[in-house]
């Protein structure tokens, strides 16, 4: 939270660098957003910070991808493959238990403030806050 808060305030903070194949953070590095009007964070657990950015009052929108099922499992399983980020059968089998737990990934992430919506939806909504975003440049 507090590296959110220095994004939106000060425009740039250092950010974890993670090593999925050794599951934890490895290092730090700069990251600059200045000049940005919004960023987005993404990723599994960026629900878990949705109500603390709302009390905040540095929240835009918050919303969880409901994609299909199947989709999600072979975009996972061609991206981890191709970046040998795990034995093949691991990944294979990894891979098959989040597709069976994503509905309740959803609803958890959904209870904790996103909204569920597709990804087109959320494209649209944040082209919307850019249009109306009063420093936004064409």
């Amino acid at each position: 939270m507090d590296t959110i808060a220095r994004l939106a305030r000060e425009g740039k903070s250092e950010v974890p660098v993670y090593a999925i194949g050794a599951d934890r953070r490895v290092a730090t590095r700069p990251f600059d957003v200045t000049g940005s009007p919004f960023f987005i964070a993404e990723g599994i657990f960026a629900a878990e910070i949705v109500e603390e950015c709302r009390r905040r009052d540095l929240l835009a929108g918050a919303y969880a991808l409901r994609r299909p099922r199947g989709a999600t499992f072979l975009r996972r399983l061609a991206r981890d493959l191709a970046e040998q980020r795990k034995a093949p059968a691991v990944l294979i089998r990894r891979g098959l238990t989040l597709l069976r737990a994503e509905p309740a990934v959803l609803r958890r992430q959904t209870g904790l403030g996103a909204e569920a919506a597709r990804a087109r939806e959320v494209l649209r909504r944040v082209a919307d806050l850019l249009a109306g975003h009063p420093h936004q440049q064409v």
